[in-house]
């Protein structure tokens, strides 16, 4: 039976509604922010072993440390909450399509210690996810509690990955953005759920202002560029297109590999091997490690050559993959974000051999291929856009940042390109013996898109 020939369920009022989305923003901005200054806290164990230990000690020392964080975060989530590998967008996406089931008990102590441990070790992953999926959590609790209507609960899924996303990056109104483009086939669309969505990563900016500050997380200067420089970004974009597509093929091709390895031989050798390259590497090339937030600062402060911005980006782009094929909780957000600053800047310092680009020009580059590589990967520009504003507070540079976006967006596009949780949603669902219902079913509760959709069916 469709859900329109239910009797209807029992809705709050809209007062108490948005009243349950500012508190659930509010308590996900409170775990965001301690789940962040917890990760930069746990991540400091590598400055303890080298007072201690030198040389190939050292290095030895640091692999197995990292080797058993590792090995720890995916026991946990192996054990108690398979659904809290990865990043957990998808994880949501699926429970807003009425296919995965939150079960917030567990997500939230799983995904917290199990993220502080992986993203401590050094690995190439990002903080957003987790906090996204625990965002997620919150509200699904508090609609458990409230014995929300389907509609309501769905709404306050989005609200509360929004206040995530807000509370990993300080960036609210790109995650309000976020749900608009990514979640476009699955949010339940209307006044009453948008303006929860809203509410929620205002609550959790707030917060997380109050706790770690106002500052952007990534603030960078650069000056703004003649508009003559446009085609040089557009350049970049078409770049950045081709990258995005092939880093998402990459990252499920490492995940499938990694799948394979664990059914055959053990789950826990992938994320051993990985934990203990990522130790070692902590050691001889640091920049090869962690979520990336501090590398982008240093990498735009630097001056680096040619040949070691390609090593830069051959590396974090093959670490990337490892990383994230480990099964652990964590994001691909930041490292995407570390690896597009790093393409950025190649493509300036190769630009340069040709013209002499004016001063700030490399930041510039940087910072719009941020957003360019985030729109060929994750398919959202106008989140790639923003986002990249709010972190790095280079509002001088939007029309450079919106032309490589979109065209970064329309060449992956060109290339057969599919959005990467979308991707990885389809994955999920394959893995667990399901499948998405069609567009046009009948008991579909959102999609702003849904008449499009249907639309291209007939």
């Amino acid at each position: 039976m469709s859900e329109s020939a239910q009797p209807a369920e029992p809705r709050p009022s809209d007062a108490i509604y948005y009243a349950i989305a500012l508190a659930a923003g509010a308590v996900v901005g409170l775990i965001g922010s301690y789940f962040h200054l917890g990760t930069v806290a746990i991540a400091s164990w590598i400055t303890h072993l080298k007072p201690v230990f030198s040389g190939g000690s050292l290095i030895l020392a640091s692999s197995v440390t990292a080797a058993i964080m590792v090995v720890a975060a995916v026991w946990l989530v192996r054990t108690f909450c398979p659904e809290a590998a990865g990043s957990g967008v998808q994880e949501i996406e699926g429970a807003m399509e009425g296919l995965r089931t939150v079960r917030w008990k567990r997500i939230l102590p799983v995904k917290f210690v199990g993220g502080l441990l992986a993203l401590g070790s050094g690995l190439v992953a990002g903080r957003e996810g987790p906090t996204i999926h625990m965002g997620a959590s919150v509200a699904q609790a508090a609609s458990d509690w409230f014995r929300l209507p389907v509609r309501d609960t769905r709404g306050l899924l989005a609200a509360g990955g929004a206040a995530g996303l807000a509370a990993a990056f300080n960036a609210p109104l790109a995650a309000i953005l976020f749900v608009i483009e990514e979640t476009r086939r699955q949010f339940p669309y209307g006044f009453r759920t948008y303006t929860a969505v809203i509410l929620g990563s205002f609550a959790s900016a707030v917060v997380c202002e109050l706790i770690t500050g106002t500052s952007p997380a990534l603030e960078m200067f650069a000056p703004k560029l003649p508009l003559v420089w446009l085609p040089a970004f557009f350049g970049l974009g078409i770049v950045l297109g081709v990258v995005g597509v092939l880093f998402n093929k990459a990252l499920i091709a490492s995940l499938d590999t990694s799948l394979k390895i664990g059914r055959r031989w053990s789950p826990y050798l992938v994320p051993l091997v990985v934990g203990a390259a990522i130790g070692a590497l902590l050691i001889l090339r640091p920049e090869a490690t962690g979520g990336g937030e501090v590398l982008v600062i240093a990498l735009a402060q630097k001056n680096l050559p040619l040949a070691a911005l390609a090593i830069v980006v051959v590396i974090r782009f093959v670490m990337t993959m490892f990383s994230y094929s480990t099964g652990v909780p964590g994001g691909i957000f930041a490292p995407i974000l570390a690896l597009a600053t790093s393409i950025g800047l190649l493509y300036a310092t190769v630009l340069q051999l040709a013209l002499p680009l004016p001063e700030g020009a490399q930041a510039a580059f940087a910072i719009a291929a941020m957003g360019g590589l985030f729109s060929s990967t994750v398919r959202a520009p106008l989140v790639g856009m923003v986002l990249v504003a709010e972190l790095t507070g280079a509002y001088t540079l939007l029309v450079p940042v919106i032309l490589t976006c979109v065209t970064a967006n329309i060449v992956a596009e060109a290339l057969g390109g599919r959005p990467i949780y979308e991707v990885l949603l389809e994955r999920t669902l394959r893995l667990a013996g399901l499948t998405p219902p069609p567009a046009d079913a009948e008991d579909a509760v959102g999609g702003w898109d849904a008449r499009e959709r249907i639309a291209s069916k007939d």
